[in-house]
């Protein structure tokens, strides 16, 4: 009989029970159900997603929490993060993106593959299928790690290996083409001052150097002055190895010594280097990050103005070709390639002679100046001074280390930008604004009078006074709207402020302001500030109080909490000249590629309308012309003789501290054919006065555009770009003491 049947009737007979009582009928008992241990388990696709996703992120410790005990026991969060960050590193991935393709699971394994794409900066896209094996424990999936997990190809230890083709970086040129920032062999000049031999040998030396340097030879001398005599090493600028070989064998033996190195050269020491900007090699903290995209540790790299924000455009793109590795560090096979992409040329709206020119003007002053093309909006120079040379930011560049040095220890902040970050208040020239907020209110008129005799005293218990008193000059007495700005009356301003202020119209003045694009950036390509527009929600915002006629007062003379960039007044100067357009500065014309495709080409672009009717735009230029030259306009002395018509206003404005700043904006409206009019502002930080600092600078800026060069003396110099000596016996003092 079959073991089967046997148990079947062993279960019958033990079911059967014989007794001789009554039989009772009894529900059998309830047993527990028994334990079932089930091994059912999370999707193990969900925790290789999970992984993939916290590499998208480089999130490497992350991935790590989720290997195995058994993996991170032979493996350390080092290595592991060492692994993946070569592999970025060397393959150039800027990012990845995956999808699962199938799984395979047990109950206690499983092995899921996917298909991963690699973005490299290099060599461009390129797609592996490989795997990850997971391991059960406990209640979820954790991965058996193992190379292939990154590329099927690295299994055994093999490694990656990239070989680079780097493109030489593009030029910067100026609107003529002619170059700000190249790529040539430059060299660096240094004076060793007790070589310079007998009184003639110097001066023959100091003509060479001002010749190649463009400096005035006074100036090269006074480098060096100090240490004569000494073998000081003394540096004294830079210019390219094409410009010096002219020179060389008259500089050999004469005491100037020299170094030549491949870099990044910077014409003239730097000309509008704040928008320009500067190369320098990558700073240790953003390593990681340009290796990752696909830079080399050697380059450079922009760190402001346009080398940074055009910085792929200047660079192209590189290629090459990534290789396979063997553990024995034999190259072998090629999993990419992909060819680099030539860089492209900036070329700028400045003018160069123009910007030597004007950073000229600026010497020995702190402060700005924009000139602006009046019709289009386009940048011809911007300065800010103090100013720096960008080639010492070139370690290979033998006056870098003395040079930086110098550099950043210099208290008067030369790298900061004071042309579109530089904060200030504006003083009179906000009068412009009071004087159009006033017209179009309809409470004013071009002739409307006010007795301007030199105290304000219509806030109670206040008394302002007028900058005649503090000149010892007679008051102007009666004025007309026009003549006020002209003579620039501030009791006048005080008092539209406060009228407009009182008549239920207490945002006049910053609702023009703001539309004359104060408080807002001007979208320049190098990036602005916004500066500070006072308005009676901007101090409920900030303070929680209620603006006040005092606040009205002070805002209509351009003081208050009002700070604006010289670019920003700069861009409203040109609006009243043009017509009332609010123009986008442009810095850059064009971007051109090797081949001379244009793959950018600059257009005017209008941002708003000044609020202003046509008659108000008129009554404006009648003042600003006035300003310039009427008997008692404030900017008179500094424009007697200059030929060039020109409208603007002064502008005094209190610091804080003893001295002012000193403006001057305004334009031209020559209307010459085949030379566009110009705005232009200028800004002398702590100078004083704006008709005896920054209107003897505006004219010069002038003449250099309309004549080719300055023409005319400032007040302090004995010629042009030398300052006169306490010797010397003083001219005659052109300035008009007025805001």
């Amino acid at each position: 009989m079959k073991p089967t049947v046997l148990l079947l009737l062993s279960l019958a007979i033990a079911g059967c029970t014989l007794s001789s009582g009554p039989r009772t009928t009894q529900a059998p008992p309830t047993l527990p159900a028994p334990a079932v241990t089930s091994l059912a388990a999370p999707d193990p696709e969900a925790a290789a997603r999970q992984f993939l996703d916290a590499w998208r992120q480089w999130d490497y410790a992350g991935m790590y929490g989720m290997l195995s005990p058994l993996t991170q026991d032979g493996l350390s969060l080092e290595d592991f993060t060492k692994r993946y960050q070569t592999v970025r590193t060397e393959a150039a991935v800027e990012s990845l993106t995956y999808e699962i393709v199938s799984s395979l699971v047990n109950p206690r394994e499983a092995q899921v593959r996917y298909r991963v794409r690699l973005l490299s900066s290099v060599v461009g896209e390129f797609t592996r299928e490989t795997w990850m094996d997971l391991k059960r424990i406990d209640a979820g999936w954790k991965i058996a790690w193992t190379e292939t997990a990154i590329l099927p190809e690295l299994e055994g230890g093999k490694s990656l290996y990239l070989d680079f083709a780097r493109p030489q970086r593009a030029n910067i040129y100026d609107r003529n083409g002619l170059a700000l920032a190249t790529q040539a062999d430059t060299v660096g000049l240094y004076v060793v001052p007790g070589q310079l031999g007998d009184e003639d040998a110097e001066a023959s030396i100091l003509r060479i150097l001002g010749r190649l340097l463009n400096m005035r030879t006074e100036y090269i001398q006074s480098l060096y002055e100090p240490f004569r005599g000494t073998d000081f090493l003394i540096p004294v600028g830079e210019v390219s190895y094409e410009e010096f070989q002219r020179y060389e064998d008259a500089l050999t033996g004469s005491g100037v010594n020299w170094a030549v190195y491949p870099g990044r050269y910077y014409v003239g020491g730097g000309l509008a280097p704040h928008a320009v900007g500067y190369v320098a090699q990558i700073r240790q903290e953003e390593l990681d990050d340009y290796l990752a995209r696909g830079y080399q540790r050697d380059e450079f790299v922009g760190q402001a103005g346009l080398e940074l924000v055009y910085q792929d455009q200047l660079r192209g793109k590189p290629g090459g070709t990534l290789y396979l590795v063997d553990a024995d560090g034999n190259i072998g096979q090629a999993l990419q390639s992909r060819d680099p992409e030539p860089p492209q040329a900036i070329y700028t709206t400045l003018d160069r002679d123009l910007q030597r020119n004007v950073q000229d003007a600026m010497a020995g002053f702190n402060g700005a100046v924009v000139v602006l093309e009046r019709d289009t909006g386009r940048v011809l120079a911007m300065a800010s001074a103090p100013g720096f040379d960008p080639n010492l930011f070139d370690a290979r560049n033998p006056n870098s280390s003395p040079g930086l040095t110098e550099l950043l220890g210099d208290g008067r902040r030369p790298l900061y930008d004071r042309a579109t970050v530089g904060g200030y208040p504006l003083g009179s020239v906000f009068k412009i604004i009071t004087m159009s907020a006033a017209l179009e209110s309809g409470l004013y008129a071009p002739d409307s009078l006010y007795t301007c005799n030199g105290e304000f005293t219509e806030l109670p218990g206040q008394t302002f006074y007028d900058w005649t008193v503090g000149k010892e000059l007679p008051p102007h007495g009666e004025v007309t709207l026009v003549q006020g700005l002209e003579r620039s009356c501030n009791p006048y301003f005080w008092h539209i402020g406060l009228d407009l202020f009182n008549q239920g119209k207490p945002t006049a003045v910053s609702d023009m302001a703001a539309a004359f694009g104060l408080g807002s950036p001007t979208g320049i390509e190098v990036g602005d500030s916004a500066g500070q527009l006072p308005s009676p929600d901007w101090k409920l915002q900030t303070s929680g109080e209620a603006w006040t006629a005092g606040d009205a007062v002070q805002l209509a003379i351009g003081q208050a909490s009002l700070n604006v960039t010289p670019l920003q007044v700069a861009r409203f100067a040109a609006a009243l000249g043009n017509g009332g357009r609010l123009l986008r500065p442009t810095l850059v014309d064009k971007i051109q590629s090797a081949a001379g495709a244009i793959t950018y080409q600059s257009t005017v672009q209008e941002q708003a309308k000044l609020p202003l009717s046509e008659a108000t735009l008129a009554t404006m230029k009648q003042a600003m012309t006035q300003v310039v030259r009427a008997d008692r306009g404030t900017a008179r002395r500094a424009f007697l003789g200059l030929s060039i018509n020109v409208a603007g206003k002064t502008g005094t404005a209190e610091s804080g501290d003893a001295d002012p700043h000193a403006w001057f904006a305004g334009y031209t409206f020559e209307e010459r054919e085949g030379t566009p009019d110009i705005a232009v502002v200028v800004l002398a930080e702590y100078q004083g006065e704006g008709s005896e600092w920054a209107a003897p600078i505006f004219r010069r800026v002038v003449e250099s555009y309309f004549l080719g060069g300055p023409r005319s003396l400032y007040r302090w110099e004995s010629q042009i770009g030398v300052t006169r000596t306490p010797t010397e016996t003083p001219g005659p003092d052109e300035a008009t003491p007025a805001p």
